[in-house]
C-alpha cells in the first residue's frame, strides 16, 4: 500500500517546523535594539531568550552581555522559554509517533497512531505560536520588555520570523497527519456494522420468535419442496434404462367410411338371384353351384 499523501506531507512539514523552532529558541535574535546615545552609531544589541549579543561593524559579535535592564526577568521572556522548550519536546514526541504510525517500510500504516501524532504536532505548533505572538505584541512596550528610552529604537529580529514559520509548519503538518483518523474511523464503523451483537437483543413485540409447527405434507410435495427434482430409486424401485429422445404423439385410431358404393357396377352385370338359374353339367362332373 502506498503511503497516503497526507502522511507524506505531514512527515515533510513537521521536521522543517522543528528545525525552525529550534533555531528560534536558541538563537539570540528575538529583538533588535539600536540607537544608543553614548555608543557608536553602528552598535546593535540582539536580545534572545537565553543571551544578549553586541554587534558592531568594525568588531566581531560579542555575546554574553550583561542584562542591565532586567530583560530576562520580563514575563514574556520567561513564558517564552518554557513554552518553546515544551514545543520542542512535544514536536519530538509527535515525530516519534508519526514514524511508528506511518511505517513507510511496511505494507500498511497504522492510521490511528498517525492521527494521534498529528494531534500532538498540532499542539506543539500552538505551544510555539503563543509565546512568539505574545512577545511580538509587547515588543515595543518598554514597561513589559525593558529597554532604554528614546532615541533607542527596537525592531523585530529574525527569530520571531523563524518562530512564526516553524509554528505554521507544525500546525499544517499536524493537521495533515490528523486526517489519518478518517480511514481509521471508516474501518471501525465498517467493523461495527459487520460484527455480531455481543449480547442478545432484548425481546419486544417486533422481535418475538414464534416456533410455528411444520405442516404435514404429502411425501411427493415434501420431497420436491426440499429442492429435489429427480425420483429417488429407493421409492420407485429399480429405474428402467432411460430411452433416447422423447415420445412422439400418436393420433387416435378412427373408422374409415367410403361414401362411394364400389359394388354399384357389379350389381348391374350380375343376374338376379331371384330367377332360376340353369346349370349345364356334363357327365359326372359337379356343377359350379354345387361346389
Amino acid at each position: 500500500m502506498r503511503t497516503p499523501v497526507v502522511m507524506t506531507l505531514g512527515m515533510v512539514l513537521a521536521p522543517c517546523g522543528l528545525l525552525l523552532n529550534l533555531t528560534a529558541t536558541l538563537a539570540p535574535g528575538w529583538r533588535l535594539v539600536k540607537g544608543f546615545l553614548n555608543q557608536p552609531v553602528d552598535v546593535e544589541l540582539y536580545q534572545g531568550l537565553w543571551d544578549i549579543c553586541r554587534e558592531q561593524t568594525s568588531l566581531e559579535r560579542q555575546c554574553g552581555q550583561s542584562d542591565v535592564w532586567g530583560y530576562f526577568q520580563a514575563e514574556p521572556v520567561r513564558v517564552a522559554r518554557g513554552l518553546m522548550v515544551t514545543s520542542l519536546a512535544t514536536t519530538a514526541l509527535g515525530l516519534l509517533l508519526a514514524s511508528l504510525g506511518v511505517r513507510c517500510w511496511q505494507e500498511r500504516p497504522r492510521f490511528a497512531l498517525a492521527g494521534l501524532s498529528g494531534v500532538v504536532l498540532f499542539a506543539a505548533g500552538l505551544f510555539s505560536l503563543i509565546p512568539v505572538s505574545w512577545y511580538n505584541h509587547f515588543l515595543d512596550d518598554r514597561a513589559v520588555l525593558p529597554a532604554d528610552a528614546s532615541p533607542v529604537t527596537v525592531h523585530v529580529s529574525y527569530c520571531l520570523v523563524l518562530g512564526y514559520l516553524g509554528s505554521c509548519l507544525l500546525l499544517l503538518g499536524g493537521f495533515s497527519l490528523a486526517l489519518s483518523f478518517a480511514p481509521w474511523c471508516e474501518e471501525r464503523c465498517r467493523g461495527c456494522r459487520k460484527a455480531p451483537p455481543g449480547s442478545p437483543r432484548r425481546s419486544s413485540i417486533s422481535t418475538v420468535h414464534v416456533d410455528w409447527p411444520e405442516p404435514a405434507l404429502a411425501p411427493a410435495i415434501k420431497y420436491y419442496s426440499d429442492g429435489q427434482h429427480l425420483p429417488r430409486p429407493a421409492e420407485l424401485g429399480a429405474a428402467a434404462k432411460p430411452r433416447v429422445g422423447f415420445p412422439m404423439p400418436r393420433p387416435r385410431p378412427s373408422a374409415y367410411n367410403n361414401p362411394v358404393d364400389v359394388l354399384r357396377g357389379e350389381r348391374a352385370d350380375t343376374p338376379d338371384a331371384s330367377l332360376p338359374s340353369t346349370r349345364h353339367c356334363q357327365g359326372s362332373l359337379p356343377c359350379d353351384s354345387d361346389l
